[in-house]
């Protein structure tokens, strides 16, 4: 299905907002984040009926200055920060600030979240349209180029130095910023950890490109500084997501999983420090492993 249409410059909407500079925020009330079903729960040959908690996925339409761009299957909560993210990691805008509202509007069919920005990044987005609607957690979906899908970011700074056991405590940690997974198991997160400070920020979806976005929109919007902390998910360490880490400068990812080996290669191309299956004490380093500090001896 063809969920994306050409752009044109200049529309009403790619106008610069009348409110000035700053993030409006406009936030409906509607699809919910779960719901509730009876359901037959066996242990062996023991049978209770019983209600579940089960997580929704709702068709989520980003649109630019009117003009729909793509449609992503996500859980409906912090739509503003998937958003901002969304918008930073595809490189749809540089700053947070170039997004000059979002407005979040519950269609019976799912939701919109339209956005304003700048009518010269509006224009650039000719071309980058997804052709196919975003399946739940996928990142390249729909690219149209193998240039749209495969991109190099710069290379990240200097960034953060990790003390493993850090890391360790964030494991323990992630899990109450995750009251969704708790109500229902079926929902990914991305946590912002400061080393010294802990869990800082945690977003949750039922993607885990979805979830990350979520986090990075929300540390551009706080303006957190990036070489303060690291990115922790609780999946696999796709190509997707060491894209989205780098491309917005973040320097250090652990993820509960394995990476990919295009994954490992990026992190290698850019400098990020890349870990997979932390768990517990135990974790592995494929790529940059010199902000990772352990004790031995």
């Amino acid at each position: 299905m063809t969920v994306a249409s050409h752009h044109t410059c200049g529309s009403p909407e790619s106008r610069p907002s009348p409110h000035g500079e700053g993030l409006e925020l406009s936030v409906g009330l509607g699809w919910p984040s779960h719901s509730e079903h009876t359901v037959e729960r066996w242990q062996g040959e023991a049978k209770v009926n019983q209600q579940d908690h089960v997580v929704e996925e709702v068709p989520i339409a980003l649109v630019y200055n009117g003009q729909p761009h793509v449609v992503m299957l996500a859980t409906p909560l912090d739509l503003e920060d998937f958003a901002l993210g969304f918008s930073l990691t595809e490189g749809i805008v540089q700053t947070w600030s170039e997004v000059r509202s979002v407005r979040v509007h519950h269609r019976a069919e799912g939701i919109e979240v339209r956005m304003r920005i700048p009518e010269e990044r509006f224009c650039g987005l000719s071309g980058k349209e997804r052709n196919l609607t975003g399946r739940t957690g996928c990142g390249l979906c729909g690219s149209a180029t193998l240039r749209q899908a495969i991109r190099h970011p710069a290379p990240v700074g200097k960034g953060v130095k990790v003390l493993a056991s850090d890391l360790c405590k964030a494991l323990q940690e992630i899990g109450v910023g995750q009251g969704l997974n708790r109500l229902t198991g079926a929902v990914h997160a991305a946590a912002w950890v400061v080393p010294g400070k802990g869990v800082q920020k945690v977003r949750e979806d039922v993607g885990r490109h979805n979830a990350l976005d979520k986090l990075i929109g929300v540390l551009s919007k706080t303006r957190a500084d990036r070489d303060e902390g690291f990115v922790l998910v609780t999946s696999r360490a796709s190509y997707e997501m060491v894209q989205k880490c780098t491309t917005v400068g973040i320097s250090f990812m652990a993820a509960i999983s394995a990476p990919t080996g295009l994954a490992i290669r990026l992190a290698e191309e850019t400098g990020l420090t890349l870990v997979g299956f932390a768990r517990g004490e135990n974790h592995v380093v494929y790529a940059n492993p010199h902000r990772l500090i352990h004790s031995i001896g």
